[in-house]
């Protein structure tokens, strides 16, 4: 490993062991101002807690023009069943394993914390030939892009603009999808568990492999929260059925992992649910191998549940809920155009002293992410899951979103980095629109004139504990970025 690799894997362990997880980013701000200030440049932060660090040009190179490096300083939080791991705390231990770096049962923090360790380190190595640059750390990208979405107009003078959140080296991607999420909720008054109540279980859906659910919503991987929906639903047909608790999932950009519920029935549904757990196993278990699917008799140790009636509301949203990809790009082959993932579900059910409250009330809440590159099909599928909620009586609240980044195939930017990387590499790298939802869209949208890519070093299975990077791409996007500033220092 070259000591300009060992650098940059050495700052990201020092971000590592900062807290930086999303809509939590106070400290790993306060963090890169600090860090800044210790190292002569100037640092600015706005209301949004997004940060700005200018760094002045090399020597010589004062008058060239400016080039905003980007990255978000936060990221998904996510963990195997059993850590005690605690994300508003505790470091992330970074492991070398091989030729990759994990994480000890965590997300790693590489999306996207090795754009800041590379940005900073770019803007103050002595042997790095650059102009004037403005490192750009947003919050809060990976829940709703907040950071860009707040930034204000003319903070940035840079129209050059480097994104290092793209997860395949050797990949340039010059277009993404926009993107809206859809909450839905709906308030039950809950009731007490019955005598005839007879059959309690717990339902389990683990083991999955998840994933982003822009980058890996194409592949034949299962949603926890799709699966616990027929298991659910094959008890209902099968007895008189009433949720007790239910949640699953952990952020709208993640494929859900997991799900737990607790149910009863008025009849044993044991075999009933045991064949479709089969079937289910047989229909995905080659492309999720350690997939689980627990359903365990409990005792009755329950309070209050929900109706038959609001159960059955509840199991019919979660059996209707589209997960997957809705429509392929007519333009770019094997790319998908609009999809939608069934992200998260919590029920909240309140316990009254003494014996159920009548005046309290439960509540449902299910979080739904919609993409697409055509803003037509994007307010399609947005308005089938609204209207999947409605007929059901549940609210619903549909977020603005984020723009899609349209393509510039005359990208001046875009060829030279594709002249340099071919040069370096000796061969020409892959140039791409992405599903998924990058902040280039909204900060373009903010800043005309902006030319604009994004990059970065091989990250395997990003929000999930089984992300990892690619050590050796981290050399390589280095000395791409090293040759791409000198370029543009001419």
């Amino acid at each position: 490993m070259n000591n300009k690799i060992q650098a940059v894997l050495d700052l990201f362990a020092e971000l590592d062991k900062v807290p930086r997880q999303s809509k939590h980013e106070e400290k790993i701000s306060a963090w890169l101002v600090e860090w800044a200030e210790k190292h002569g440049l100037k640092a600015e932060r706005d209301e949004s807690m997004n940060v700005l660090i200018k760094a002045p040009a090399t020597p010589g190179y004062e008058d060239k023009p400016t080039v905003v490096i980007q990255g978000h300083m936060d990221m998904v939080c996510e963990k195997i069943a059993g850590s005690s791991h605690d994300f508003s705390k505790d470091p992330i231990k970074c492991i070398v394993d091989g030729e990759w770096l994990k994480a000890d049962g965590t997300t790693l923090g590489a999306d996207d914390g090795i754009a800041l360790a590379m940005g900073l380190l770019l803007a103050t190595d002595k042997d790095v030939i650059h102009p004037p640059l403005e490192l750009l750390f947003t919050i809060d990208e990976e829940t709703g892009l907040t950071g860009a979405n707040t930034l204000k107009p003319g903070w940035l003078t840079g129209k050059i603009l480097l994104n290092i959140d793209t997860e395949d080296e050797g990949v340039f991607t010059i277009g993404c999808a926009g993107g809206r999420d859809t909450k839905i909720e709906f308030e039950y008054e809950p009731v007490e568990v019955p005598a005839d109540d007879k059959f309690f279980y717990e339902l389990k859906v683990w083991g999955l492999s998840g994933g982003h659910s822009g980058v890996d919503i194409n592949l034949p991987r299962g949603n926890s929260n799709i699966i616990a929906a027929r298991i659910l639903d094959e008890a209902a047909r099968n007895a008189a059925t009433k949720l007790i608790s239910i949640e699953g999932g952990s952020a709208h950009n993640a494929i859900p992992r997991e799900t737990k519920a607790v149910f009863s029935t008025d009849k044993d549904v044991t075999a009933a649910l045991g064949a479709l757990r089969g079937k289910i196993i047989g229909e995905i278990g080659y492309a999720e191998p350690n997939m689980k699917i627990d359903i365990t008799p409990v005792a009755n140790n329950y309070r209050n549940e929900l109706s038959q009636k609001d159960t059955e509301k509840l199991i019919g949203i979660m059996m209707a809920m589209p997960h997957g990809v809705a429509a392929m790009s007519k333009d770019v082959e094997g790319l998908p155009e609009t999809s939608n993932n069934f992200a998260t579900i919590k029920m909240t059910m309140p316990t009254g002293r003494g014996g159920l409250l009548r005046s309290e009330t439960g509540k449902v809440s299910i979080l739904s992410s919609q993409r697409s590159s055509v803003e037509s099909r994007l307010d399609w599928i947005s308005r089938k899951v609204e209207a999947i909620a409605k007929a059901a009586g549940a609210k619903t609240a549909t977020s603005d979103g984020y723009p899609s980044w349209e393509p510039n195939m005359d990208s001046a930017l875009n060829k030279k980095c594709v002249e340099i990387y071919t040069k370096l590499f000796g061969k020409a790298p892959k140039v791409e629109i992405i599903h998924a939802g990058l902040e280039c869209g909204i900060i373009g949208s903010k800043n005309e004139g902006m030319d604009m890519v994004s990059f970065g070093p091989t990250i395997k299975n990003p929000h999930t504990p089984d992300e990892r990077l690619e050590i050796a791409t981290v050399g390589k996007v280095w000395d791409f970025c090293v040759e791409l500033l000198k370029e543009l220092s001419k």
